[in-house]
């Protein structure tokens, strides 16, 4: 046992680096649509973030009931934080 969790604790290490990296994403998604409702294209402008990684995060947000879409601009839904219930 020892030795297969030393093989596998850089795989290990890396897992939890992304984890994080990911975490702090979700937070700064979830900071820009939780008091206006944006487009993928908007938040990835002020994230500085390309358009396609901000829409992956903002579509596991919409499928796991985090956010969901509102009106539409143009040819882009905006999205919004679902409110929680207190």
């Amino acid at each position: 046992m020892k030795a297969l969790r030393e093989s596998r604790q850089a795989t290990i290490a890396r897992a939890r680096q992304t984890i994080k990296e990911n975490n702090v994403v979700f937070k700064a998604i979830r900071q820009q649509i939780a008091t206006e409702a944006k487009t993928v294209p908007e938040i990835a402008e002020v994230l500085e973030m390309d358009t396609a990684i901000v829409l992956r995060f903002v579509s596991a947000l919409k499928k796991y009931g985090e956010a969901l879409e509102d009106t539409k601009d143009g040819d882009y839904f905006k999205y919004k934080l679902v409110e929680q219930a207190p």
